[in-house]
């Protein structure tokens, strides 16, 4: 593949680059467990590629604005992706593409991730648990 080809690709699945790192930056400064969730969606977000560059940004865009928006009022994972993640993040997809293939891996992954996250933060607000 070359340079050219690679780009086209590249920007397909997440966007302009300049855009992405914006994303990624305002990723960066969510709290641990927020972030967890949202690197968790991300990966799992990869298998859903928009048909165009500006579908994936946009949805990444709306990722970070749901998850700052849960930190900042203080709203647990478990409220912001429900007891399925798999079915949350199948539907957030579903508002910029038709989707794509999920192997059974990525989405056992994405739950375990979640589980994870959810329960750091479980026990970072109950030290007694």
């Amino acid at each position: 593949m070359s340079d050219v080809e690679k780009s086209g690709f590249r920007r397909k699945v997440i966007g302009p680059k300049k855009r992405w790192r914006a994303y990624k930056a305002r990723v960066k400064e969510l709290p641990g467990d927020h972030r967890t969730a949202v690197e968790s969606i991300e990966r799992y977000l990869m298998h859903f590629v928009p048909t165009d560059g500006d579908s994936s940004a946009a949805m990444f865009d709306d990722l970070a604005d749901l998850f700052e928006q849960a930190a900042a009022d203080g709203t647990p994972i478990r409220e912001v992706v429900g007891e399925d993640p798999v079915e949350f993040v199948d539907a957030f997809a579903q508002n910029y593409s038709e989707g794509g293939y999920v192997p059974a891996r990525a989405r056992k992954q994405l739950t375990d991730d979640i589980e994870r996250a959810a329960d750091n933060e479980a026990e970072a607000e109950d030290p007694t648990a």
